[in-house]
């Protein structure tokens, strides 16, 4: 009982600091490469997105909603967007794998929130459950709790 206190309390305060990345970029199965941006709406806000990516000094705008702004010619009607559960969005870019830039940073912008991950071609992982769960900050903690939790019961 005192040892279950302990190593739950110690859980606990690991918990407190702990913020999981709001962004993953990962590759599909068909090569297409792909940006969840997991950024919780403001309220009183009209939700927008912009995606985009910088390598060097340059950024791209990939595909935004946003009024008066567009997405470069490169990238018109090669990405589409979808609306995530919870919260959040997700930008799909066919057609780009071969001609990503060594050294990228993707951002998304939601409501005026950025959130960005700075990832290397050769470090893109596959879009499965598993790897787009260890890319997560927070995934560490998960596998704490569900250790703990099956080893208690």
């Amino acid at each position: 009982m005192l040892k279950s206190l302990f190593v739950y309390g110690v859980l606990g305060v690991l918990l407190i600091p702990t913020k999981c990345d709001p962004i993953s970029v990962c590759v599909e199965d068909d090569e297409d490469l792909r940006v969840d941006c997991m950024v919780e709406p403001q309220p009183n806000k009209i939700n927008s997105y912009e995606f985009s990516w910088s390598s060097g000094s340059k950024e791209s705008r990939i595909n935004t909603n946003v009024s008066g702004s567009s997405a470069e010619g490169q990238f018109k009607d090669k990405s589409y967007v979808e609306e995530l559960e919870p919260h959040g969005y997700r930008m799909t870019l066919t057609g780009f794998r071969d001609k990503l830039p060594h050294n990228t940073t993707y951002m998304c912008r939601i409501s005026g929130v950025i959130a960005s991950a700075n990832i290397e071609k050769d470090q893109l992982v596959p879009c499965s459950a598993v790897s787009v769960f260890l890319q997560s900050s927070c995934s560490w903690i998960v596998c704490l709790l569900l250790f703990f939790y099956h080893t208690r019961s």
